[in-house]
């Protein structure tokens, strides 16, 4: 299978995904400016948003958005329990969609864009206060957002890393602070965020 990525983009996930459940695939850089893969194929061939993450199975099926693609990842070897079943597979959908939309989208997109407009920018500073809160007590007594490691963590940890670029103070969210930590201990994080760093090159 293939996984298209841009470095430290929220593609880093998949990536994390795949380490901690063992398996392989084919990675594909995107310039997603440029609409071209690291090979020169027409990206939006592929997925016509023109966004990373994007998945080619080996029959050739697309897959696209990030919460869709890590689950089908986890599924793929449901012995590492990255995706749990029952009703917490209903609390792990909650949890992708809550990163998404309330921390990716929301708060950590106008703080990155270059474009955004400041007092979009201070808009955004000002609704990451209320979701970070949440979080942090979401996590205070607790490992991961579930039970045990899942996939949604494996987003957060590319989400929550973008802070090294906007550097909100997470220091008056110790849980948060403590959670990134542990996060850093995980053999599959270490690896993949330290391939992607790698390859980043600031705009």
């Amino acid at each position: 299978m293939d996984v298209y990525f841009s470095p430290l983009a929220c593609s880093l996930a998949s990536r994390i995904t795949l380490y901690e459940s063992g398996q392989e695939a084919q990675f594909q850089r995107v310039d997603t400016k440029a609409g071209k893969t690291a090979s020169g194929e027409d990206y939006r061939k592929i997925n016509p948003k023109g966004l990373v993450p994007a998945l080619r199975t080996d029959d050739g099926a697309v897959l696209t958005e990030n919460a869709a693609i890590l689950q089908y990842l986890a599924d793929q070897r449901p012995e590492s329990k990255l995706a749990p079943t029952g009703f917490a597979r209903y609390q792990l959908q909650q949890w992708l969609s809550f990163i998404g939309s309330e921390l990716h989208k929301t708060v950590f997109t106008p703080l990155l864009s270059p474009t955004w407009p400041a007092e979009g920018k201070a808009k955004a500073k000002e609704q990451a206060a209320e979701r970070l809160a949440y979080l942090n007590a979401h996590l205070t007594g607790r490992d991961w957002l579930l039970d045990d490691f899942s996939v949604a963590d494996a987003y957060l940890a590319a989400v929550l890393n973008w802070n090294q670029a906007v550097k909100l103070d997470f220091s008056i969210y110790p849980a948060i602070q403590a959670y990134q930590a542990r996060l850093m201990t995980r053999p599959a994080v270490q690896k993949a965020a330290a391939e992607e760093f790698a390859l980043f090159q600031p705009a």
